[in-house]
């Protein structure tokens, strides 16, 4: 039960940077199921010298309905969606951290998961004239449930940033890249979940500490993926920079910086008969 918990966060995170591009025809089915595995590596939690590798599956699901979607934006539920603004319900998730594999937290409580769950507005500030290329501002806000017996909320999570989305990069034919590049912002709540010591979990080099809200570091985000006819490729590299956030003192605060990388492949095995129309 452990592996399955700490798992579900990674297949809502790799699938929320990793789902299928669009495409560039008027009408696509309905929805699209695959399965397939993925390989990740990333820090046990933002600031952590320690990381965690896994080999995981990955499902391929894609669902163009009018009000829901799971697609290469991830799963959320469309509230309003114009030619240039959409306004969605989004999830991402974080990991669970054993405390005693972690020379920092060592004697603390584990970490327990979270779910974030919240609005995401979208607004397309440019695109190219062939369609090929196109730029948005994405500002989600996220609250954050802890995934256990008795959920606890842990605060709020604002994370704006510009993506760019470019088909057929360099002249590679059917490949679409992903940039997505923001701050980080979280309340004094969200960051005393990670980051706080209270008195009675103090140690020697670990000093009793109280997590402050406001600028949480920076992301910046590459994706890489390919649709085929039967199956699906796709890669991201992450870099994750603490530098000035306001708990980067947090003696839980190891290194202020790390790099998150994945690949993964799909299986596409159905389909919908029913075609949809699709946004270029």
């Amino acid at each position: 039960m452990k592996n399955i918990i700490r798992i579900l966060p990674l297949l809502v995170f790799w699938t929320g940077l990793l789902a299928a591009p669009g495409a560039r025809a008027d009408s696509l089915p309905l929805w699209e199921a695959g399965a397939g595995v993925a390989a990740i590596t990333l820090p046990d939690y933002r600031g952590a010298k320690e990381r965690s590798n896994y080999v995981l599956p990955l499902p391929y699901f894609v669902y163009r309905g009018e009000w829901l979607k799971a697609d290469r934006d991830g799963v959320r539920g469309t509230l309003f969606d114009s030619e240039r603004v959409e306004l969605n319900l989004s999830v991402n998730a974080t990991l669970p951290v054993n405390s005693e594999d972690s020379v920092a937290r060592r004697g603390m409580a584990d970490l327990k998961p979270t779910v974030e769950l919240g609005p995401t507005l979208n607004l397309t500030l440019w695109r190219s004239p062939s369609q090929d290329m196109k730029l948005d501002f994405r500002a989600p806000l996220r609250a954050a449930v802890t995934v256990e017996s008795s959920p606890r909320h842990v605060g709020w999570l604002f994370s704006p940033s510009l993506n760019l989305d470019i088909r057929d990069p360099g002249g590679f034919a059917g490949w679409n890249l992903g940039i997505l590049a923001g701050p980080v912002f979280s309340n004094s709540e969200y960051n005393a979940h990670f980051y706080s010591v209270r008195p009675d979990e103090a140690a020697p080099g670990r000093p009793a500490y109280d997590a402050p809200g406001g600028y949480s570091g920076s992301q910046i985000t590459l994706g890489l993926s390919r649709r085929f006819p039967r199956y699906w490729i796709g890669a991201f590299l992450r870099y994750d920079s603490l530098a000035g956030a306001r708990f980067a003192d947090s003696p839980l605060v190891s290194r202020t910086d790390a790099v998150w990388a994945g690949f993964g492949i799909s299986w596409i095995f159905a389909e919908s008969g029913r075609l949809v129309e699709a946004r270029k």
